[in-house]
């Protein structure tokens, strides 16, 4: 048994590579994949969208079809029974607010590493996780 194993573990998921890897460091965290919850998050549409504007996108049918697409890239059987959660807006208030709402214990994600200039204009969602989170946060250095 690991010593730091955790009962409620999220991971944040943006379909990279990197971020699909933390799903697979969380799995050692933990007794059984049913304690990872695995959470994406859909960027707000903005009002002059096609779909926005001629009414044919809706948060629902986005947020099912986000779910659909986990369940198809975690199929194998070492994440069965892992919990997928999907939201709408900023990823790092979304996380937070997933995280303290479903009580975890902790959460893991990567860090893409951006510096400089990048980080700058885009921002670092781990960065506010830190910040805004309200248990442990392992930050994975990919």
């Amino acid at each position: 048994m690991n010593w730091f194993a955790k009962k409620k573990v999220l991971v944040p998921v943006d379909f990279s590579d990197k971020s699909f890897a933390a799903v697979d460091s969380a799995l050692d965290l933990v007794k059984s994949a049913s304690d990872i919850t695995v959470v994406y998050i859909l960027p707000d549409l903005s009002p002059m969208e096609p779909g926005e504007i001629w009414h044919t996108v809706d948060p629902e049918s986005r947020m099912q079809h986000a779910v659909k697409a986990l369940r198809e890239r975690l199929a194998d059987e070492k994440y069965k029974g892992i919990h997928f959660d999907v939201a709408i807006g900023d990823p790092g208030h979304e996380i937070t607010k997933i995280a303290e709402r479903e009580k975890t214990e902790l959460i893991v994600l990567p860090s893409h590493g951006r510096t400089g200039l990048k980080r700058m204009l885009i921002g670092s969602v781990a960065e506010r996780v830190v910040r805004l989170a309200h248990c442990p946060v392992l930050v994975l250095r990919t």
